[in-house]
């Protein structure tokens, strides 16, 4: 592999070729590198998304010669953290607060915990020499401008990842930020901040990704949780200690791992167009009556697509379907994904207001979480419709109202 050592000076040349592009995203996103740092607690090169990204994870060397991204976790106690709450929908940052900084980033995550999350969700996928990552795609394609620089270009693929061929830039031996990574985040929180980690594409890292004992994916991913104390059935002392949801789109994999750890796990069901990861079930077999009472033995509850719970015609919400209640029969919560601010993520009926959209979900339908890439605005409507609100219901909903109509006139 000396061949495609990168050399330190080439290190910083790149870096120092970027700072101006990424000062100017900075000044966009109205934050200073300063603070971003703070925030993240991690160095700026963690924390720039696109060019950043692309550079560090296409870096093969030898060994890791990077100092790590975010601490481990303290030593200090933190006995007398505010507990979790576990009276209403649960709240969870999906891969940290990205409608507002990159996802499953050290500043994303913070932020979510600054702004409320009851989890902080994030994907895991592993590098080549089988270093568990926080990344949401196989490939680097999506989420930075990797096809732009040419020395890379002989790294570019192509695999098979569920039935289909994909070519592109897979993840190389370095990460914006580990799993490990991650957990210091949720365990050095001034509260109690549950975990919620997917294990990505299973079937596919499985192939692609040796491990040293015959070691699977899935292994490796419950020794992590397991160093840092991850254990316990829902709502034990443990778990409520550290709590942890543990998903995945793969029914079998979910199986696997209940042999190997008591931590509560959620299956994710995808559009009803999409068989499962590594059973090639559809959408109709597996959110049957017959399967749920089958796959209850193994979690804890499910998490599906909002549009497969309550399907839209034209961007209109139509009559919801009987999974929720079919799910909580079966004593399974419900997690759907994915919650947006954005006006082309939310269906007509709630006039551009994510308050109403989070109302119905939370009164009409009646879920048990909510995956949302805005973590402030649902604690904040969790928290002014709550009945420890010093604002009575009725007028926290006007409020609401209120609000989401000012900011749409650009009032606010």
């Amino acid at each position: 592999m000396a061949d495609t050592v990168i050399s330190m000076e080439k290190l910083k040349e790149f870096w120092h070729s970027q700072v101006h592009d990424e000062e100017k995203w900075a000044l966009n996103m109205h934050v200073s590198k300063k603070e971003l740092i703070q925030r993240g607690k991690v160095g700026a090169m963690a924390l720039w998304p696109g060019r950043i990204a692309s550079f560090l994870f296409l870096l093969f060397v030898g060994e890791c010669v990077g100092r790590p991204f975010y601490p481990l976790p303290s030593k200090i106690s933190n006995s007398n953290r505010q507990p979790l709450q576990t009276s209403r929908p649960y709240n969870i940052a999906h891969r940290g607060s990205n409608g507002e900084f990159p996802e499953e980033t050290a500043a994303s995550y913070t932020r979510a915990i600054d702004e409320g999350a009851d989890f902080i969700e994030t994907d895991i996928l592993a590098s080549k020499d089988g270093v568990l990552i926080c990344f949401h795609d196989v490939t680097l394609d999506g989420t930075t401008d990797i096809s732009d620089h040419k020395q890379f270009a002989n790294r570019k693929r192509t695999y098979e990842v569920q039935g289909v061929n994909m070519t592109g830039w897979f993840t190389g031996k370095f990460s914006i930020i580990t799993f490990e990574e991650f957990i210091s985040i949720a365990l050095d929180a001034p509260r109690v901040v549950g975990i919620y980690p997917e294990i990505k594409n299973p079937v596919f890292v499985n192939q692609r990704v040796k491990w040293s004992g015959g070691k699977k994916f899935e292994d490796k991913f419950v020794e992590t949780l397991t160093k840092y104390g991850y254990k316990g059935s829902y709502l034990s002392k443990e778990w409520l200690n550290q709590p942890i949801f543990i998903q995945s789109f793969a029914p079998n994999s979910l199986i696997y791992i209940s042999n190997l750890t008591d931590s509560p796990k959620v299956f994710l069901i995808d559009d009803v167009t999409i068989p499962t990861q590594d059973t090639n079930q559809s959408y109709w077999e597996i959110t049957s009556d017959s399967y749920l009472a089958f796959i209850k033995k193994y979690v804890v509850g499910i998490g599906p697509w909002k549009d497969t719970i309550v399907p839209i015609a034209d961007n209109y919400l139509l009559t919801a379907t009987n999974l929720v209640s079919t799910a909580h029969a079966h004593d399974l919560q419900v997690h759907p994904y994915t919650y947006r601010n954005e006006n082309s993520f939310l269906h007509l009926d709630f006039h551009q207001d994510p308050y109403a959209e989070y109302e119905y979900w939370t009164k009409k339908i009646g879920i048990d979480g909510f995956f949302t890439d805005f973590t402030g605005s649902l604690h904040n409507y969790q928290e002014w419709t709550s009945p420890l609100s010093p604002v009575d219901n009725g007028s926290a909903s006007k409020l609401l109202h209120k609000i989401a109509t000012m900011i749409s006139n650009g009032k606010v």
